[in-house]
């Protein structure tokens, strides 16, 4: 996966925990430093997603091959959702292929992503889910 992969991808977008098992990392280990791990494997750019850290905030930073690009924070929301990481992605390539810069793009998938989780539900007992029409209303 990392070496057929990540050569091929424009931009990587792991949460925390996957930052560190894609980087073969501690579970401690420093984001900045596994997003260079990552990024030395042919990825140009690395989203790292902070929904697993602790901290009333999430903060989500973006990482190029010069560094820290840009940070993001977002206040956390409560429960757990399912698709987040989905809806995030799949923004990005939109605001991409709609001919937005990088960084651009990633400000925009994330503003839109965490819309989405604000006015998400939660079906049942489960995890919540994003709505991601909650402008067409």
């Amino acid at each position: 996966l990392r070496s057929a992969l990540l050569p091929l991808a424009t931009v990587l977008t792991p949460n925390s925990l996957e930052a560190r098992r894609l980087a073969h990392a501690a579970p401690d280990a420093g984001l900045a430093d596994c997003a260079r791990a990552l990024a030395g494997l042919g990825c140009r750019y690395v989203l790292v997603t902070g929904t697993h850290e602790p901290g009333a905030q999430v903060v989500n930073t973006l990482y190029g091959a010069g560094g820290v690009l840009r940070e993001d924070r977002w206040p956390r929301l409560a429960g757990e959702y399912h698709g987040s990481g989905c809806t995030l992605a799949a923004a990005i390539a939109a605001f991409l292929a709609r001919g937005l810069a990088m960084e651009d793009a990633v400000k925009q998938a994330q503003a839109y992503t965490w819309q989405t989780l604000q006015a998400g539900h939660q079906p049942g007992r489960g995890q919540h889910l994003p709505n991601r029409f909650f402008n067409a209303r």
